[in-house]
């Protein structure tokens, strides 16, 4: 039936867990079945808090359960291995961003999907925050003129006492600050602008109170018509910043994602009105059971997602090499 309830399981208790649980419940059409987590303790306080029941092997779980869909909040070097199983299985996935460790990676999962004929919807929030959405359709417009160029700034203390080991093990994270929050800026940018990246130079540095990835790094791009971009970010102590600024040739835009968009048509910056929008983990799984129930495609697909990952490869490669990369389109 087109609109039975569908089950769902999340591989993963960790702190964003609530979060998927809270929007899984309050999507009509979705029902949380269980969760799977190596520390029992953690999935056994989520089991308890929303009346399901817990796993510590997400096989067992997904053999066990056969979820509908399956919500995969695991490290990052667990995406590969876990989506794989999951769309073997035949599970619909939700699969947090980034994608996986590698385009090699990405691929794997795309295949694994094609071949169950499952919908994955990739978990890059930025397409789902209501000043975002606003900002979009401001430059969709055509009001502010020609788009001259992007700065995109993040600052925050990246090696926090709270950040898990894992997020600082590049083996198992993909890397540091630029895997984690430069994807959602990479992502940003292009999502943005509709545009893709077709060519960058990246730098990095390497001075980490812990683990052995990146604290701090500088791209940049050009996207595919020219026009050029910069994305800084820094992992170290000091004040915390998340601004994109985009500069047309009639005004700019100033998107402080998650809390205020403003804008200037020659003068100063002006704050645009509050937007109403749902949850964007919310819009996440009405995309996702969208997509589901009419057969289509997410509006974050795995093919996206997959270019995300190899501009953040081809960031990596420029900040080893001291070259400029040319990123070249999927065939």
């Amino acid at each position: 039936m087109p609109n039975e309830e569908l089950r769902v399981a999340v591989l993963g208790a960790g702190a964003i867990a609530n979060q998927h649980f809270d929007a899984i419940r309050a999507t009509e059409g979705f029902a949380a079945c269980a969760v799977a987590d190596i520390d029992s303790g953690k999935s056994g306080e989520i089991a308890r808090l929303y009346g399901i029941k817990a796993y510590r092997d997400y096989r067992e779980l997904i053999e066990q359960e056969r979820p509908d869909v399956a919500v995969i909040a695991l490290p990052h070097f667990l995406h590969r291995e876990t989506a794989v199983f999951a769309a073997e299985h035949g599970c619909h996935l939700m699969l947090e961003k980034p994608m996986a460790l590698s385009v090699s990676e990405c691929d794997e999962i795309i295949e694994a999907g094609r071949k169950a004929d499952i919908r994955i919807l990739v978990g890059h929030t930025q397409h789902y925050i209501a000043e975002n959405i606003l900002a979009k359709s401001i430059i969709e417009s055509g009001e502010l003129g020609k788009l001259v160029m992007i700065q995109d700034a993040r600052h925050t203390n990246y090696f926090h006492e709270s950040r898990p080991q894992w997020f600082l093990d590049k083996e198992k994270s993909g890397g540091g600050i630029l895997a984690n929050l430069g994807t959602h800026s990479i992502d940003k940018i292009q999502w943005l602008t509709d545009r893709t990246v077709r060519k960058l130079t990246a730098s990095a540095s390497y001075y980490g109170s812990r683990g052995n990835v990146e604290g701090s790094g500088m791209i940049y791009l050009e996207l595919d018509d020219g026009v050029p971009a910069t994305i800084v970010q820094s992992g170290y102590l000091g004040a915390p910043r998340n601004e994109t600024e985009l500069i047309f040739t009639g005004g700019m835009l100033k998107l402080v994602t998650g809390e205020s968009l403003w804008i200037s048509r020659g003068g100063n910056y002006e704050k645009l009105g509050a937007t109403e929008s749902a949850n964007p983990f919310e819009l996440q799984y009405s995309d996702l059971l969208t997509a589901i129930r009419n057969h289509s495609e997410t509006s974050c697909t795995p093919e996206y997602a997959r270019n995300v990952i190899a501009v953040l490869e081809a960031v990596y490669r420029s900040a080893e090499t001291g070259s400029e990369q040319i990123l070249r389109r999927r065939s």
